[in-house]
């Protein structure tokens, strides 16, 4: 039997019951949790197209530690010189323990390591609990060999919650250790992350 991940560990032990004593519901399962974490990144109007979307597919597969999926355009726009069906991005959908592995190592390994990094946005949030947080650089992640980059790549994470707020959703991420930009320290401490 494979052992739980880390993080899926905390939130289960510290931030489930934070989140039920903290949001008043009865009900575990009106408790906010991690559905998916969808990893998007798109080449965009890039010469060499077909070259970069491999690009992509490799640097996602590398990052997220999933075969990745190549998106399409679903129809022709001559003002971009696409046609329909040319592939524009790839993208890749995480659950169970490699989105848990994923997340913690987004939040404690890539996103620090940012230059002049004040924390992400605690505003990018749908109305439905879900959080997109966009990335500009494929370097930041520990498995990406920098000297191996042939072009430099973004992407947008969408974290994916069963929240029904934004402040259900927010509370949850920042339970979870996310490094929001508005200074309120997590509700359990990180130093109980790595006890976990």
């Amino acid at each position: 039997m494979e052992p739980v991940p880390a993080l899926k560990q905390f939130y289960q032990e510290k931030v489930a019951p934070h989140l039920k004593a903290k949001l008043g519901v009865t009900n575990l399962h009106q408790i906010p949790q991690i559905e998916k974490v969808v990893v998007n990144c798109s080449v965009g109007k890039q010469a060499d197209r077909k070259q970069a979307v491999e690009d992509a597919l490799n640097d996602v597969q590398t990052i997220t530690g999933q075969k990745a999926v190549i998106t399409k355009s679903k129809k022709a726009i001559s003002n971009f010189k696409l046609r329909e069906g040319e592939p524009l991005g790839v993208k890749v959908t995480l659950r169970g323990r490699l989105m848990w592995e994923f997340l913690e190592r987004l939040m404690k390994m890539a996103l620090p390591v940012v230059r002049d990094f004040r924390g992400v946005s605690p505003k990018a949030f749908d109305g439905k609990g879900n959080y997109t947080l966009g990335i500009t650089d494929q370097s930041i992640f520990p498995e990406i060999e920098i000297d191996k980059i042939k072009r430099q790549l973004g992407f947008d994470i969408c974290i994916v919650t069963t929240a029904t707020t934004d402040d259900a959703g927010r509370e949850l991420l920042r339970a979870l250790g996310m490094p929001f930009r508005d200074h309120k320290p997590a509700a359990v401490s990180q130093s109980e992350v790595a006890a976990a």
